[in-house]
């Protein structure tokens, strides 16, 4: 409980000491307070940036209109109270982050940022010229009131700081919370691997908004102050350089600290102040600034706070690594009696009378290309379906549209008689379809647990939930689907251990068991045994066919001894169409089978 709540009492420390102390190293009252404000912004954009990996320069959008609404409403005497225009100005601000937000996250990378960036400079063309009449347009808008609690003024200086530092650490509390609740797991998965995320059946639109919304959020709420703690509503909150500052400030102290922007703010706004009143400088203070900024980016790459935590972390990051075998050899054969994972309640209901899986009639058409063409099959209940061919048969493209992470140019997918076309991953993992990829899909920098967790809570979550205040180990069948799943494929030992570290042969293993956490109905495992040494294959081999009676397995795979030691029907493609479909045994003796593997395939051969 001491260590989970030591970064809170910390900053209280902090903040109780900084009036103290900072002063007599040239910090004013003003400073300070900006220096709170400039933190709380930077609450937010942290979790947006830092925890989800979205970069936006458009956040002086949201700072000003927190700002001007709340300023607007106190000065035309439409409200009276300042926590009430602070509160509806905050609001403002995260309703216009969600309208931004519902199109910028649509988009990745630099298309992401440019949006931001586009909505920043339209929202600041909007302040100086059509609303001007609102906003004061160049002027901004003067005498905002202070706030009252009851009746006592909150007057400039010492009780100003005090009220701000309050609601500095109220805001600091809350981004703790939602970093490390189930909501925040997901920002961080996102960040580490957007697509495996959907793939576990986590709706990343819907979190990659809800986060932007609260980032707009703090800025508006910190908008507000500004005007408040200043008395002015200053134009410059809405310019392209409030963005830049914060972007900067940020990367200064360290991008996913949290404490990162304060600790930045501190140093960029002291900097700021005081090179202007070094004698026989003048104008070239801002490239002094720039120069510092670029020698604390280069030597400090993780930024000052990120580079302290670094140092702290690397004797548990070296005591979680010992132990750990090196890639390559027989590093990470399975521990032997690997526990079958419980299977869950069906996720839908199975007919009696349907399979738990059928492909009718799959196409996927490249323009000219045909990569599938017209392949039907059908999968029992409770069985070990294999999908075998040559290479460029179209094996990885039917594994695909089953999930529905391509969509089929024709054709359906039925799970248990319900269609899953057109659903995407996240959906058609939501109802029961899991799969392990070809090439590991993993979230790196977190441990093996954590990639567990990942998956196990969007089966107990669904697609999108909004838990900003519980733990994100808190959820008790969630932890145990991870113990579970970690059991089952021989993991536990490794629980604290992070993925990048693994060999390779753990790491693919880890891939089933995040398939498996979902706790799928219908597990499709796209070359388990790929790049694997004698040993691991003997090892993945009994791990499937453990898994395998728990729950229905479709595998591609090459090594032809695993297909036809495991699998009760074999499905063959050819050329992206169906060239056999049968028990081993008739496989075996198809002539047709035979001449594709063999290179023949003559009167079979298409046009």
């Amino acid at each position: 409980m001491r260590a989970r709540f030591w970064p809170e009492a910390a900053m209280v420390a902090v903040l109780l000491l900084a009036p103290l102390v900072l002063p007599r190293l040239g910090f004013s009252y003003d400073l300070l307070q900006r220096i709170l404000d400039w933190g709380l912004i930077g609450l937010g954009f942290d979790l947006l940036f830092g925890a989800t990996g979205l970069l936006s320069f458009g956040q002086a959008a949201f700072f000003g209109t927190g700002g001007f609404v709340a300023a607007y409403l106190l000065l035309h005497h439409v409200l009276s109270s300042v926590w009430l225009a602070l509160a509806l100005g905050t609001l403002a601000a995260g309703l216009f982050g969600l309208a931004v937000g519902w199109l910028a996250v649509r988009r990745i990378g630099i298309y992401f940022a440019m949006i931001t960036l586009a909505f920043g400079q339209m929202a600041y063309f909007l302040e100086n010229s059509p609303l001007a009449a609102y906003t004061g347009g160049e002027n901004g808008l003067p005498g905002v009131p202070v706030p009252m609690l009851g009746s006592y003024k909150i007057a400039a200086g010492m009780p100003m700081y005090w009220a701000l530092a309050v609601i500095f650490l109220a805001g600091f509390v809350l981004a703790r919370r939602i970093l490390h609740s189930p909501f925040g797991a997901v920002l961080r998965a996102i960040k580490g691997n957007t697509a495996r995320t959907g793939m576990t059946g986590h709706s990343v639109p819907a979190y990659k908004l809800a986060v932007f919304v609260i980032a707009a959020l703090y800025a508006g709420l910190a908008g507000g102050l500004l005007g408040v703690f200043q008395s002015y509503m200053p134009p410059e909150a809405f310019s392209l350089d409030t963005s830049g500052q914060l972007v900067v400030q940020t990367v200064i102290g360290g991008v996913g600290t949290l404490v990162g922007p304060l600790l930045g703010a501190t140093i960029w706004l002291w900097l700021r102040d005081n090179l202007q009143q070094v004698p026989h400088i003048g104008a070239l203070w801002k490239l002094i600034l720039g120069l510092i900024f670029v020698a604390l980016v280069v030597m400090l790459k993780r930024g000052i706070a990120g580079e302290i935590r670094w140092a702290f972390s690397r004797r548990r990051l070296a005591s979680a690594e010992a132990g750990v075998p090196e890639e390559a050899g027989e590093a990470a054969v399975m521990p032997p009696e690997a526990a079958a994972l419980p299977m869950q309640a069906p996720l839908v209901v199975a007919r009696a009378d349907a399979p738990a899986l059928r492909a009718i009639g799959l196409s996927k058409f490249y323009g000219g290309l045909h990569a599938v063409e017209g392949v039907s099959f059908d999968v029992r209940t409770g069985s070990i379906h294999a999908v075998i061919g040559p290479n460029g048969a179209g094996k990885s493209t039917l594994f695909k549209m089953l999930t529905d992470e391509v969509s089929p140019t024709s054709g359906d997918v039925l799970l248990f008689g319900q269609r899953v076309t057109g659903l995407g991953p996240t959906h058609t993992a939501q109802l029961g379809i899991g799969k392990s990829n070809q090439l590991n899909q993993l979230f790196l920098d977190l441990t093996v647990t954590e990639n567990l967790r990942i998956a196990a809570l969007a089966r107990a979550r669904g697609t999108f939930r909004a838990d900003l205040w519980r733990a994100a180990d808190s959820i008790a069948p969630v932890e145990r689907q991870v113990a579970a799943a970690m059991d089952t494929v021989g993991l536990t030992h490794r629980a604290d251990v992070p993925v990048h570290v693994l060999p390779y042969g753990e790491k693919r293993r880890l891939e089933i068991g995040i398939a498996l956490a979902i706790g799928p109905n219908v597990l499709l495992l796209d070359e388990p045994l790929a790049g694997m040494s004698p040993a691991e294959r003997v090892a993945t081999r009994a791990l499937v066919r453990e898994i395998g009676r728990t729950r229905t397995l479709v595998v591609v795979e090459h090594d032809m001894d695993a297909i036809f030691e495991l699998a009760e029907r074999i499905t063959v493609l050819y050329e992206g169409r169906l060239l056999a479909d049968g028990t081993p045994e008739e496989i075996q003796r198809n002539q047709a089978v035979q001449d594709a593997y063999l290179g023949g395939l003559h009167e079979h051969e298409p046009a």
